[in-house]
């Protein structure tokens, strides 16, 4: 038989779903596994946006939307990026897709010929790079270390961009380091993107997930130049509790925004109707539970963080959004560990898994190698019972 296709054979795996399948399948078994592994809340998603859901279904909402989403849901869509940013938006300039991840793929198959080349900022949640080969353009990665709190500079965008680059893509805050750019940080990336006019692929899943007052700034807020240039990429998922219900949304200028629709049009269409009227809810409607979802993960981290860092021969900075904390584990690289040399931070999670049944995901493909994501998208006592574990298996080793 003739070869499949080049680009989706060399797509990989996602490693946050299969070490989430891994912990599942364990746990089917019996296993007294803890997960630290898949990024979502573990709190319910609010009454008053499944009963939207349910309304919907009983009132025959069922049929097939606009493939750029309900008039209503852009409509909302529009209301929360100028209640929350500032940003005035038209309704032709949003564009709904099944969830935010989605809506990087589509920006991407959008934006990129093959040959193009897209500068992704280091560490990177582990699927930009698969979208961006998936587009047939090239990641270019550009690396922050930890002492630089996990936020690359200005100056190491610029050296990286050449005449091929088209896009940059920016996720603050951050999946997996949890970080988010300051205002001035920002301003300076946005003046050489401006300058050497190339595309922002604004990834702000995470901002109403961002602890102790710091500002979030939304990118496409800098000037008109800056907003002109860059798509949003939003959604329901982490703020509201609603992974399961995919819905994410763009934000961007008119012709992007049509294209994107037309891309829409002929492959997926809408995401599912009932899930839109949710959303529009959820954009719409109280924010307090989001803000009692904010307290507890703010309060989660600084417990994690803080007994993390007790620990001999682990550490991690404090995360300032999202909720991901990245354990250094470099201290154990060579090692020998029950009887297993560790010459990655996969040789450890994995060991961890099948010695102290704790998952979490190694940060490899997440270009951050010697680092363990640990998500605090769980209870305190599931966080205790982690690190307990933690501590057992690294002096039992």
């Amino acid at each position: 038989m003739k070869p499949i296709s080049r680009i989706a054979a060399g797509v990989q795996a996602s490693t946050t779903l299969v070490i989430d399948s891994l912990f599942k399948q364990m746990k089917a078994e019996g296993k007294d596994v803890v997960g630290f592994g898949a990024g979502e809340p573990d709190f319910p998603t609010p009454e008053h946006i499944k009963q939207a859901g349910i309304e919907a279904i009983e009132n025959n909402q069922t049929r097939y939307t606009p493939a750029a989403g309900l008039m209503e849901l852009r409509e909302a869509a529009c209301y929360r990026l100028k209640a929350d940013f500032g940003l005035d938006y038209e309704p032709k300039q949003i564009v709904v897709a099944s969830g935010a991840k989605h809506s990087v793929y589509i920006a991407l198959m959008t934006l990129c010929n093959p040959g193009d080349e897209v500068v992704i900022a280091a560490p990177y949640w582990v699927s930009y790079s698969e979208m961006v080969q998936q587009a047939g353009a090239v990641p270019v990665i550009v690396t922050a270390e930890e002492e630089q709190d996990f936020k690359i500079t200005a100056a190491q965008l610029e050296a990286a961009i050449t005449d091929k680059t088209k896009v940059f893509m920016l996720n603050s805050p951050c999946n997996p380091t949890g970080m988010v750019y300051t205002r001035e940080e920002l301003e300076a990336i946005a003046e050489v993107c401006c300058r050497k006019n190339i595309y922002v692929i604004a990834d702000e899943i995470y901002c109403n997930l961002v602890y102790d007052d710091i500002e979030f700034v939304s990118f496409a807020s800098l000037n008109e130049d800056v907003k002109n240039r860059t798509i949003i990429v939003n959604g329901v998922s982490k703020s509201y509790a609603m992974t399961g219900w995919r819905i994410g949304y763009s934000a961007s200028n008119p012709e992007l925004a049509r294209v994107m629709s037309n891309y829409l049009s002929h492959s997926t269409s809408a995401p599912s109707t009932i899930s839109q009227y949710a959303a529009i809810v959820a954009l719409k409607g109280p924010q307090e539970d989001m803000q009692v979802m904010k307290k507890a993960f703010e309060a989660r981290r600084d417990h994690l963080v803080e007994r993390m860092n007790r620990i001999e021969g682990v550490s991690c900075i404090k995360p300032q959004g999202a909720f991901y904390v990245m354990m250094n584990m470099k201290n154990f690289l060579g090692k020998t560990m029950y009887g297993r040399k560790i010459e990655s931070a996969e040789d450890f999670a994995q060991l961890f898994l099948e010695k102290g049944l704790v998952a979490t995901v190694p940060c490899t493909a997440f270009a951050a190698p010697g680092f363990v994501r640990w998500s605090y998208a769980t209870s305190l006592a599931e966080i205790d019972k982690g690190l307990d574990r933690l501590e057992e298996f690294i002096k039992n080793a």
